[in-house]
């Protein structure tokens, strides 16, 4: 069996970009990206099949933006900045240090209750 998804259409054997489901609810047809698993009542298209696709008179065809392009410069350098961001040191000013009053012990392990705040009067 071919790992790569073939268009649910009868004798087409391109592969499937996209997902169709129908939500019969609301009666809309949604056509998004290729969903990561292939689904009982969903149906991958192919791009021909997909460009083409109308619904039944009354229904509504919602079309999702295909999210299958590679990431632009811009976005590997902003997750680039955002991980560098993360990873840098917390300055000491930003949590109490010292402050836990030590309440039990069990082996290794402490247990820590906070200490009341001190008010000036």
């Amino acid at each position: 069996m071919s790992p790569v998804r073939r268009c649910s259409r009868t004798a087409c054997s391109q592969p499937a970009v996209f997902t169709l489901t129908y939500v019969y609810a609301d009666s809309t047809a949604v056509l998004g990206p290729l969903a990561t698993y292939a689904e009982p009542h969903c149906y991958d298209l192919c791009a021909e099949h997909a460009e083409r696709l109308t619904a039944p008179r009354g229904w509504e065809v919602v079309r999702l933006p295909n999210e299958a392009a590679q990431p632009t410069t811009d976005d590997l350098e902003a997750l680039a900045n955002a991980v560098r961001e993360a990873a840098k040191p917390a300055s000491s000013g930003d949590e109490p240090v010292g402050q836990g009053v030590e309440v039990g012990r069990r082996g290794h392990l402490r247990v820590l209750r906070s200490a009341q705040p001190q008010r000036d009067r």
